[in-house]
C-alpha cells in the first residue's frame, strides 16, 4: 500500500524562509489543485517524510494538523492520514487544463533557453500572476479595451 502514498513527495526548501510545516501544507494543496491527489488517497506517513527530508516527525504533523483542520484530509487511527476534498476545479478540470499547462510548459522552456534561473521565473511567474489578480489589475485589463467601462 506504500505505493498509493506515493503520488505526493514533499521537497523541502531550507532556504526559502517559509517554515518547514508550512511548506508542507502549500505542497500538499497544490497536489490537490493539480488532481495529483484525489479524495481517498492516503498522504505519506510521518514516518516516510521524514526519511524522505530529514526533518523533525513532529513538523509533519503539525503540517498534517493544519490540513485536517482545513477539513482536506483526516486522520485514521493505525491507517494514516486521507484525502478528504480536492482543492480543483470542476471534475473534468484536468482536461480543461491541458492546453494551458501545454503553454507553460512552452513558455517555461522558453525562459530557460533565454537564460533565466528557476528563481527568476518564479519571480517573473508570481510577479505577472499578482498583477493578473490584484484588484487593480482586474480593473486595469478591464480599462484597456476601448469603451470597457461604458457599457
Amino acid at each position: 500500500m506504500a505505493a498509493e502514498s506515493a503520488a505526493v513527495e514533499f521537497r523541502i526548501d531550507r532556504r526559502s524562509g517559509v517554515a518547514t510545516y508550512l511548506q508542507i501544507v502549500q505542497q500538499t494543496k497544490q497536489a490537490l489543485r493539480l488532481g495529483v491527489l484525489e479524495p481517498g488517497d492516503r498522504l505519506p506517513t510521518a514516518r516516510e517524510v521524514v526519511e524522505a527530508t530529514a526533518i523533525n516527525p513532529n513538523t509533519v504533523l503539525k503540517a498534517y494538523r493544519e490540513l485536517e483542520r482545513e477539513g482536506l484530509v483526516e486522520a485514521r487511527r493505525g491507517l494514516g492520514t486521507f484525502v478528504r476534498r480536492t482543492l480543483g476545479g470542476a471534475p473534468d478540470a484536468t482536461a480543461a487544463d491541458a492546453p494551458l499547462r501545454t503553454e507553460l510548459a512552452d513558455w517555461a522552456r522558453r525562459a530557460r533557453a533565454a537564460g533565466l534561473e528557476k528563481d527568476d521565473v518564479g519571480a517573473l511567474f508570481t510577479a505577472v500572476l499578482d498583477s493578473t489578480y490584484s484588484t487593480n489589475g482586474t480593473e486595469s485589463a478591464g480599462r484597456s479595451h476601448k469603451g470597457g467601462q461604458e457599457r
